[in-house]
């Protein structure tokens, strides 16, 4: 077998087949094929697609590249939610406990930011003394005792696809569908749990800005899942507009918090309990109606909320910061953001507003930027507000003052006011399944 006689079949249009796909993504991981034919391949990808079949093939190819977690020590069925990125996305935070709370065991591998969406491991690292780099051993006990433990991603966990992504990212080839689905779900396949949900953002702060885009790489990654024998679905999610009103890392725990305690803003603890109910019903804990009363009864009695605290005490984090916010890394400076006209908001740019954090230091441009975990931004008013020229839209967190220029003139940018009132945004727009698609009007 020669990998020029594969990339002449992609070419072509061809489909690959299991053995060709092992041979070309074992061969990649070993050095045995170089980054400019697998550059070659990527582009036939990206202009020839691939079958369901064939990026199954290779979603469970690049997840054998590594180790695999075995989940078979923590007794009961564990389920797993993952998000495709947006701003203001703390939705694990509350949902994770939750899902705990109802005795459904949550192993939870996470990862960083990266531009403008956010990361769990940064927001739990707010967390004074929070430990996200733990054995294994250590990880299965937590998730045993307590329900959940969250960890960074650690060891040889899916080598092809750190490779294959750093290709891709000067390749021009990020944005192809069956890349993106068999990038997230190797991770998902190699992390070990028995059900996986997806929460496929859609929007201005969305990877896939449109709702057709994200329908599709939905399906492919559903494919994939339930292909590789897991019990998977997915949820398309708004991501035009930010999730809640905080957006950095402290101050997006403290929010969580909020909706925990049965407060905070309605979007999020709205997405947060649609999510788990679609983590209990996959467990098998009920109908999707059931499971979301179940679901919002934890935040009513305390439950979710008593997990957060549990998790957060194993995990070595500081549990007085959750009842004290004041007890989280405060930011030295702050700065309002003012309306510079009257008006309704009819259109809020989500991947500026994560941006603008960015510039204060909430979020990385490179994977080697440190962050300010108590930098950020504080949404006053949002989508369909109506505001008054001078009133405040937003409070923006730093410790350097002189951030504040660039970071209030981009999210300024990202406001668009008329003198209309816009209609009201869907937050759930679909939800996909290996048995079909059932679109929301509301």
């Amino acid at each position: 077998m020669r990998m020029y006689d594969l990339i002449e079949k992609k070419k072509r249009g061809g489909e690959l087949n299991h053995d060709e796909l092992h041979y070309m993504v074992d061969g990649y991981v070993k050095g045995e094929i170089p980054d400019y034919q697998m550059s070659a391949m990527l582009m036939a990808i990206y202009f020839n697609g691939m079958s369901d079949d064939e990026t199954t093939f290779l979603t469970l190819e690049m997840a054998r590249s590594g180790d695999m977690v075995d989940l078979s020590p923590i007794e009961g069925f564990k389920v797993d939610k993952h998000s495709t990125g947006g701003v203001g996305d703390k939705t694990t935070l509350i949902i994770g406990p939750v899902v705990a709370a109802l005795g459904v065991r949550v192993a939870k591998m996470s990862g960083r930011g990266l531009g403008h969406t956010g990361g769990t491991i940064d927001k739990l690292e707010a967390i004074p003394g929070f430990r996200t780099s733990i054995p294994r051993e250590e990880f299965f006990d937590i998730v045993g005792r307590v329900g959940i433990a969250v960890a960074g991603q650690s060891g040889n966990l899916v080598p092809a696809d750190k490779k294959l992504y750093a290709l891709r990212d000067v390749t021009a080839t990020v944005d192809s569908i069956p890349l993106i689905a068999s990038s997230i779900m190797s991770k998902k396949l190699a992390a070990g749990s028995d059900g996986i949900v997806l929460d496929v953002k859609t929007g201005s702060g969305a990877f896939m800005k449109t709702l057709e885009d994200s329908v599709t790489l939905a399906r492919k990654m559903v494919a994939i899942g339930t292909g590789a024998g897991r019990a998977c679905t997915a949820l398309i999610t708004d991501m035009d507009v930010p999730l809640g009103f905080a957006i950095g890392n402290a101050l997006e725990v403290i929010e969580s918090v909020e909706v925990l305690k049965g407060k905070g803003p309605e979007d999020l603890r709205e997405v947060s309990l649609r999510l788990a109910a679609e983590m209990l019903h996959t467990a098998g804990r009920g109908s999707a109606g059931e499971c979301y009363h179940m679901a919002e009864k934890t935040l009513r009695d305390g439950s979710a909320f008593e997990t957060l605290k549990k998790m957060t005490e194993a995990q070595g984090g500081d549990v007085r910061c959750l009842e004290n916010p004041e007890l989280f890394p405060q930011a030295a400076f702050t700065s309002e953001v003012k309306a510079q006209q009257s008006g309704y908001i009819v259109h809020m740019d989500t991947e500026a507003c994560g941006i603008a954090s960015v510039l204060l230091r909430a979020g990385r441009s490179r994977k080697e930027d440190e962050i300010d975990p108590a930098a950020g931004i504080v949404l006053c008013k949002k989508y369909g507000d109506r505001v008054e020229e001078g009133q405040t839209l937003a409070v923006l967190y730093a410790s350097d003052r002189d951030l504040f220029e660039a970071a209030g003139k981009k999210l300024l940018d990202a406001y668009r006011i008329s003198d209309s009132r816009p209609e009201a945004k869907k937050l759930i727009y679909a939800r996909i399944s290996g048995s079909g698609e059932v679109r929301y009007e509301a």
